[in-house]
């Protein structure tokens, strides 16, 4: 049974989140069906050979499709505007396929330093053993990508906005400069969501996402997804993931289907409260600085304005008496819980210089302004007032 409507193009975010991807059996469920199965059979053994020669397109294996995670991929697919979609059983998962999949000895790969931990990792210290160069530059820095991608290069890797410290990089400029080195650009774009910023409409042309966070956004499950040109996906993507085995549950798909029919109405509601708490901070004096990509204050405010929709779910801020001020912050909070996720319903938060970010070392955390101050805030769909109530809390904590 197929769903009513023959284009996608008539449909706006709101309702693709709902829609897209939709598979119907012949007994005509609302919900997707979830497929909870690893195997599928065949009617001969002739079926099964053809199927594995590739003369026929039908359902092999769960490890290498999927009806319930093919759901899921079109649907992503549809509000990413990609052509192609496959998902993994973790964010992590899904930037390590992006980024493995089609490199081999002797390449290239220059990256963002504002990357997650584990990401920074995977340039830093494991594509160096395979005999991959990689280099770190400054993301906000036009003239330091420039100046890495004078030289020839396969991948380029970035965040925008950054994890913790929410640095926004140029998109179009960096894409530019990474196509004339005859590198593809990788986007990392779980903290705007597809519904604050296309990295593929700026010039990206592969985007990743941990869809543990706003795609679930509800603290349940983990997934990953990678997205771009339906020839790489199948060309160059799916034989790795066939072959190397991220592959996401069935039910996990399920379940992030569910999460994306309310991602568009979680996700503003976040950036609304997550804009009137960027003042509330700003305006405290325990806070040395805020980081908020929608206000004017931020480094990079006018191009974050251009790239963005809305300013996001997190506020990255600091506080004046460092480690032992955030510690005494976060612990007098009662309704906002530590937590190194973020973009969940509930509100979130962690300090990243001993959590997410901790395994960088205190030179490279310097580099990347990461101070002991740092705390960054996951806001959820809580009462604005509730949360501001809250902060109040943590803060009064810091001086008892």
């Amino acid at each position: 049974m197929t769903e009513p409507f023959s284009s996608l193009a008539v449909l706006r975010p709101a309702t693709r989140l709902v829609h897209a991807g939709g598979s119907r059996t012949r007994f005509g469920e609302t919900a997707e069906a979830l497929f909870l199965t690893s195997g599928f059979v065949y009617e001969s053994a002739e079926e099964a050979e053809a199927t594995f020669r590739g003369e026929i397109s039908r359902y092999q294996y769960s490890r290498f499709g999927n009806p319930t995670v093919a759901m899921l991929e079109e649907r992503l697919a549809a509000i990413e505007g990609a052509e192609a979609c496959r998902v993994t059983a973790s964010g992590m998962a899904a930037v390590h396929a992006a980024l493995v999949c089609g490199l081999q000895a002797g390449d290239r790969v220059v990256a963002a330093r504002a990357l997650f931990g584990s990401c920074h990792w995977i340039i830093s210290a494991l594509l160096p053993r395979f005999g991959i160069a990689t280099e770190f530059v400054d993301g906000a820095d036009i003239a330091s990508w420039r100046a890495a991608l004078a030289h020839p290069a396969a991948l380029v890797l970035l965040e925008t906005p950054s994890n913790p410290m929410l640095e926004v990089i140029d998109l179009s400029a960096v894409a530019s400069l990474a196509h004339d080195a005859g590198a593809k650009v990788i986007v990392d774009n779980v903290f705007a969501t597809p519904l604050l910023q296309r990295p593929l409409e700026w010039g990206a042309d592969i985007v990743v996402y941990s869809c543990t966070k706003h795609i679930d956004g509800q603290g349940r499950v983990l997934g990953g997804a990678v997205l771009g040109a339906r020839k790489w996906v199948e060309e160059v993507l799916q034989p790795y993931l066939r072959n190397t085995g991220p592959a996401l549950s069935p039910f996990n798909a399920w379940l992030l289907l569910k999460g994306l029919e309310t991602l568009s109405l979680r996700v503003e509601a976040g950036c609304r409260n997550a804009a009137k708490l960027a003042d509330f901070l700003a305006e405290r004096p325990e806070i040395a600085q805020v980081w908020y990509p929608a206000r004017a204050d931020h480094p990079q405010a006018a191009l974050a304005r251009a790239q963005m929709s809305d300013g996001g779910t997190i506020v990255t801020f600091s506080l004046k008496g460092g480690k032992g001020a955030a510690f005494a912050f976060m612990n007098g909070l009662r309704l906002i819980r530590i937590s190194n996720n973020l973009g969940d319903a509930k509100s979130l938060v962690t300090h990243p210089a001993t959590t997410t970010h901790s395994r960088l070392g205190a030179e490279e955390r310097a580099r990347l302004g990461i101070g002991d101050g740092a705390v960054r805030l996951s806001v959820g769909i809580e009462d604005a007032a509730d949360l501001q109530d809250d902060l109040t809390r943590g803060l009064a904590a810091i001086a008892a």
